[in-house]
């Protein structure tokens, strides 16, 4: 029996499986351990050099791994080795059993990291920290990820804000852009990021201009914007205020009397269509 301790990233279990591939590690011998379970005398163990090939593997079970890596539970180690040892030795249809235990539950985990990295994108606030040094602005954001999701969700970053200086500052990992390269450095703490600047109350002047309160719905709302993102985002102070309104504000628009319609602009090139001899 093998006790591993649980890989820190995509890249570390992707080394040491390929070890383990080649030395012919059965699922069933490995004990996977969080950081915190693993005892201090316990020793990673290490495998004789071969130069035994690994079987390929299909590129959609890699991008399946490199998500389901991020997710915090630990639990995907032993359900991505398992499916991995699978597909190299001869259930390659694996990946179209979606019914599959393994194939399930890494898919279910799939499936909250992108969730947890469209939020990360719709929901992060930068902040200005100082003015322009050489015509770049510099910008700081803090948010709170369900998943180690920052390497994953970086590229929208990069290619959206790709003019300015920016951070993003999470408990687990920080991540920097200068406008030339990326680069990662460990978490922070929310104290060191900006708890406003100018910008908010352009945010929270936005927010109220979008709010329809016809069409007000606030499970659907929370569930799209849930309450645990509220404290970090400016136009979440007014959320309360728009839905106390809502109804008076409703009231007012359907007892508004319609504007009189106006008369459509003038137009030479249709009015001279208007005047042609219509076809008999």
């Amino acid at each position: 029996m093998f006790t591993l301790q649980n890989p820190t990233s995509f890249q570390t279990w992707r080394s040491l499986t390929r070890l383990l591939l080649q030395s012919k590690v059965l699922p069933s011998e490995i004990l996977w351990q969080s950081p915190d379970q693993s005892s201090l005398f316990t020793e990673q163990p290490t495998f004789p050099k071969t130069t035994t090939q690994i079987p390929h593997v299909p590129k959609h079970f890699l991008d399946l791994a490199s998500t389901a890596a991020a997710h915090r539970t630990g639990n995907q180690w032993p359900h991505l080795y398992n499916l991995l040892w699978r597909l190299t030795h001869g259930e390659t249809h694996l990946l179209s059993l979606p019914t599959d235990p393994d194939v399930f539950a890494l898919r279910a985990m799939a499936k909250h990291i992108s969730r947890d990295i469209h939020k990360m994108h719709a929901f992060v606030r930068f902040r200005k920290v100082s003015d322009p040094s050489d015509d770049r602005e510099q910008f700081v954001a803090w948010f709170e990820p369900d998943h180690l999701i920052v390497p994953l969700a970086t590229p929208f970053f990069k290619k959206r804000f790709a003019g300015m200086d920016w951070s993003i500052l999470t408990p687990d990992q920080s991540v920097h852009w200068d406008g030339k390269k990326i680069h990662f450095t460990e978490g922070a703490d929310q104290s060191q990021a900006p708890d406003s600047d100018a910008q908010d109350e352009l945010w929270r002047t936005y927010y109220r201009s979008i709010f329809n309160p016809a069409r007000l719905k606030v499970k659907a709302m929370q569930a799209e914007m849930p309450k645990k993102y509220w404290k970090n985002l400016p136009e979440a102070q007014v959320i309360e205020e728009l839905i106390a309104t809502s109804s008076a504000r409703t009231s007012g628009m359907l007892e508004t009397k319609p504007s009189p319609e106006k008369p459509a602009p003038k137009n030479a090139y249709l009015e001279k269509l208007q005047k042609l001899p219509k076809n008999s």
